[in-house]
């Protein structure tokens, strides 16, 4: 049974996507896809395999859940868990062989003791805080002094290390070239305690198609990967995600009448109305109650009254013929418009990552190009 309202998402534009972004890679750098967040919203599983057969060398999760999950899934790739850990995690993140950022003493512990008694080895990288300001090691003698603890311990492996831009997407470039020189420095310092070669890592995705001089080692492709442009450079991406649902009754009210909770949407003329078996619950959000609108045969039609838990009504005075049955695009393509997550989010202050990951757990994801 398939449920009205659908994410409909199309593997070929993930595939596609990596392309954009590895054309512009410099200095044969790998590339990771990061695929925390249910893959943005787009379900983890299909779009971490579509990324691999594009060419991804590693994917990228939050937390070590979703890397499991990605395990279960047969996915064999290296992958990389991006957020801190609590330290009974630890054994979960090696029986899983998943790679695990690192910033102190306890974690790097922890990881190293599941190695030893598992008889594997834990493999991590340094997280560098080059500016963020979020988690990572600050100075060159923290820098240091983890590197040699890591080096001292059996059962865990320092095979990486690497920073997050900050100000990548911003049009001041100062930030971004101040954070990529602190990171050489730390990487200096890293080298110089310990010689072996590791995986070096800065470049968000802003930075792959801004800052070729931070591509380092390898670089990682985040929401451009799902057809949204950071920066104007990213062009040729293709939106994954389609969301739609179908109208379920059509009514025509009077002038005086209102709509959905609290009257707060009252019709000025013959109204006909249409709702939509969506709603908050789904991951469409009350705040855009008011303010936005959905493609209905091709043609904008406003969101009237509050959006309710598991429902909402639109306008459809204006779109001649519409009747139950019909479509209705929250967030695509239909006919010749388009409603992108950019705009969903301008409606919401928000950015187009939120919504992105907005449709909740309830909404089936369809995949096509599979």
């Amino acid at each position: 049974m398939q449920r009205y309202t659908i994410c409909e998402i199309d593997l070929a534009a993930i595939r596609h996507n990596v392309g954009v972004m590895k054309a512009h890679v410099a200095g044969g750098a790998k590339f990771l896809a990061v695929v925390k967040a249910n893959a943005y919203g787009h379900g983890a599983v299909p779009v971490a395999k579509a990324a691999l057969e594009a060419g991804a060398d590693m994917l990228a999760v939050a937390i070590p859940e979703e890397g499991i999950e990605l395990r279960h899934a047969g996915i064999t790739a290296p992958i990389l868990v991006l957020g801190g850990i609590e330290e009974a995690a630890a054994h979960d993140v090696v029986q899983s062989e998943l790679t695990q950022v690192v910033f102190d003493e306890a974690r790097i512990r922890a990881l190293a003791n599941a190695g030893q008694l598992l008889g594997k080895t834990a493999k991590v990288h340094l997280k560098l805080d080059t500016g963020m300001n979020r988690i990572g090691v600050r100075t060159e003698d923290e820098v240091r002094t983890l590197v040699r603890l890591i080096d001292s311990l059996p059962g865990i492996e320092l095979t990486g290390c690497f920073t997050h831009m900050a100000t990548a997407d911003e049009e001041d470039a100062s930030g971004t070239r101040a954070q990529i020189a602190r990171f050489e420095t730390l990487c200096d310092a890293i080298a110089s305690v310990h010689p072996q070669k590791i995986v070096r890592h800065a470049a968000n995705t802003a930075s792959i198609f801004r800052y070729p001089q931070a591509h380092a080692d390898m670089v990682r492709g985040g929401i451009a990967l799902y057809g949204y442009p950071p920066v104007p450079e990213a062009a040729g991406l293709m939106p994954a995600m389609r969301w739609g649902t179908r109208g379920v009754f059509v009514k025509t009210i009077q002038p005086g009448d209102r709509v959905s909770y609290g009257g707060v949407f009252e019709a000025k003329r013959p109204t006909v109305v249409m709702t939509l078996p969506v709603g908050y619950a789904d991951g469409y959000r009350r705040g855009i109650s008011g303010k936005g609108c959905v493609l209905v045969r091709g043609k904008r039609a406003p969101i009237i009254g509050r959006v309710c838990m598991d429902q909402m009504m639109v306008d459809v005075t204006d779109i001649p013929g519409a009747q139950t049955g019909d479509e209705a695009v929250l967030l695509g393509h239909q006919g010749g418009d388009c409603i992108d997550a950019d705009e969903m989010a301008s409606w919401l202050d928000t950015i187009s990552y939120e919504v992105l990951c907005s449709p909740s757990a309830r909404v089936p994801r369809v995949y096509i190009h599979e």
